[in-house]
């Protein structure tokens, strides 16, 4: 007896384009699985399927070779970050402190 089908979405942002992709997939698929079965990565070949950070509707999985899709999940694969929050912010307000002061000494 075959194995009942479930019908998930994956879909990826790059800066130039989106793409989402609605599959179905057996149950029993992992989050990790259901991407490498999607074909998401002939479209994007720059994408390593295998170590790239995923997500379902926005809340990273920890666990994606091991997390089984449930059905109407939405799995995002999210790309590498090019700069640190943190340090984005700590510039950002050293940015603002140095505006304040320049104006205080005008």
């Amino acid at each position: 007896m075959p194995e009942p089908m479930i019908e998930i979405e994956v879909v990826y942002a790059a800066v130039e384009r989106q793409l989402l992709l609605t599959i179905a997939v057996p149950s029993g698929t992992t989050v990790r699985g259901a991407v490498k079965s999607s074909g998401i990565g002939e479209q994007f070949p720059e994408l390593d399927l295998d170590s790239c950070p995923l997500g379902i509707f926005g809340k990273a999985v920890a666990d994606p070779e091991g997390r089984q899709v449930l059905a109407g999940d939405r799995i995002e694969i999210y790309r590498p970050l090019l700069a640190d929050p943190k340090e984005v912010r700590r510039l950002r307000a050293a940015k603002a402190a140095l505006a304040r002061a320049r104006t205080s000494d005008s």
